[in-house]
């Protein structure tokens, strides 16, 4: 798939986020599921921070101020990106992006979510542009190329959007 066909993808998923949070009201929004884990606000204020952080590593890629790497990525990772999606069941955030994650009003995670479009219409154009073999290190996958990190971004984005409709199941007035 190209850089534009993930990118619409990537909008699409993104569409699904603002349809919720015009659904849903501020206190459900920022009321954690029975089982404990996050909120819808708490899965918004990761998944755009994150996402916003891996534009950063998406734009280092771009200007040349990540590291040099000629080496492919191992398999696990290939396998991630050729796929399209994160291995089955629950992960722990990195302890640096869990520690980023606070409960967001609507409004706050609107205003997240059209800094995320921005930034994503920025960079669109130049991620096929980047030097295949300039890579920023992602927590758990490795060095990633401007590539991977675009399509990384999607399919983070998008498993969480299963996250979300979890969290509409276990929680108590959410219909």
């Amino acid at each position: 798939m190209s850089v534009n066909s993930h990118y619409k993808s990537l909008i699409k998923a993104v569409e699904q986020y603002e349809t919720l949070l015009q659904e849903v009201s501020e206190d459900v929004f920022v009321q954690s599921p029975a089982d404990g884990g996050w909120s819808y606000s708490e899965t918004f204020s990761h998944i755009f921070k994150s996402n916003l952080a891996s534009l950063i590593a998406v734009e280092k890629c771009f200007l040349g101020t990540g590291i040099l790497h000629e080496k492919r990525a191992n398999w696990k990772v290939w396998a991630i990106l050729f796929l399209g999606r994160l291995p089955p069941g629950k992960f722990k955030a990195p302890e640096r992006l869990a520690s980023m994650v606070i409960i967001l009003s609507k409004e706050e995670a609107a205003n997240l979510i059209v800094k995320f479009r921005k930034r994503l219409s920025e960079l669109k154009d130049k991620v096929e542009k980047a030097d295949k073999f300039q890579k920023v290190k992602h927590p758990r996958l490795g060095l990633l190329n401007a590539r991977q990190w675009w399509r990384f971004i999607e399919i983070h984005t998008i498993h969480h959007t299963y996250q979300l409709k979890r969290i509409g199941m276990t929680c108590p007035d959410i219909g």
